[in-house]
């Protein structure tokens, strides 16, 4: 384990990495000012600008094909809640954009269950 505390040293955990806690990297904000879901499909449509966070470049760069928020939770390794504060600071500043993802179908939708559990059970 190396956990050093300097001003110019960074808390590093070799098997865990740094040692931050999520919320600090949204300075303590927990709620999105967009609504996101799990699979709402995000795409940057610019690119970073010089006084953006470390975290705000790294989702950027993710970004450049549509991808779902908790895809890029995933590539970032920040919990979700985490992902989607900086995901709607991305939207706010005009630099990402949201497509909600596609509702599921009915559950009246009788026909198109049936024929997506015969799909299912051919695999």
């Amino acid at each position: 384990m190396n956990v050093a505390a300097g001003d110019d040293e960074v808390w590093l955990d070799d098997d865990a990495g740094p040692l931050i806690r999520p919320y600090t990297v949204n300075e303590g904000r927990t709620h999105p000012t967009v609504a996101l879901d799990m699979l709402s499909m995000v795409i940057a449509t610019g690119r970073p600008a010089p006084e953006m966070d470390q975290e705000h470049v790294q989702v950027l760069e993710i970004c450049h094909a549509p991808i779902s928020v908790a895809e890029v939770a995933a590539h970032v390794r920040l919990p979700l809640a985490v992902t989607k504060v900086l995901i709607a600071d991305l939207v706010d500043q005009g630099a990402m954009v949201v497509r909600a993802s596609s509702p599921l179908p009915d559950a009246g939708d009788r026909v198109l269950l049936e024929k997506l559990l015969d799909g299912l059970q051919r695999i």
